[in-house]
């Protein structure tokens, strides 16, 4: 299961560049359910989500670079090309920022994974992040591959 939250940011953090980041890049190849195809660096492989927006099934599992390319080249609607940073939060948590780029820009979004749905609940969100949008699907990648789906609005100051 993953359990997951997703916020507007009010601004990005001061020195970005010190923490780890990775180039992603994701096609969809079914919406209902997802399943989507992701490069994540120089790894490859295919995740399927269920239903929900906090808490969700999901699976993953590994591709060659040729089987993503040949999955990349089947995907619905647009592919999402995205830089993610890494940083560090408190009670050994993470935020994954995500600075979207292409059509997606200027879109920022951070999330957070938790172990459990009771940690999800109590989480308090660093005095940076803007308004969490968990329940609003807008923000959920899958909705934002049509190019007939409204782009959610600039979420930071870049």
């Amino acid at each position: 299961m993953e359990i997951e939250r997703k916020f507007l940011i009010k601004e990005l953090p001061a020195k970005l560049e010190q923490y780890v980041r990775k180039e992603i890049e994701q096609a969809y190849l079914c919406t209902n359910p997802v399943i989507r195809v992701r490069r994540d660096n120089d790894s490859y492989y295919m995740t399927y989500k269920g239903k929900g927006l906090m808490v969700r099934e999901e699976y993953n599992l590994p591709l060659t670079k040729e089987a993503y390319d040949l999955l990349r080249g089947k995907a619905e609607g647009r592919i999402i090309s995205k830089t993610r940073y890494l940083i560090p939060d408190e009670g050994g948590l993470t935020i994954e920022l995500d600075v979207f780029h292409g059509e997606l820009a200027p879109l920022v979004l951070a999330e957070v994974e938790f172990g459990s749905v009771e940690a999800a609940n109590a989480y308090r969100m660093p005095d940076w992040f803007k308004e969490d949008v968990t329940d609003n699907p807008a923000y959920h990648n899958s909705n934002m591959i049509s190019a007939h789906r409204a782009i959610p609005q600039k979420t930071a100051d870049r």
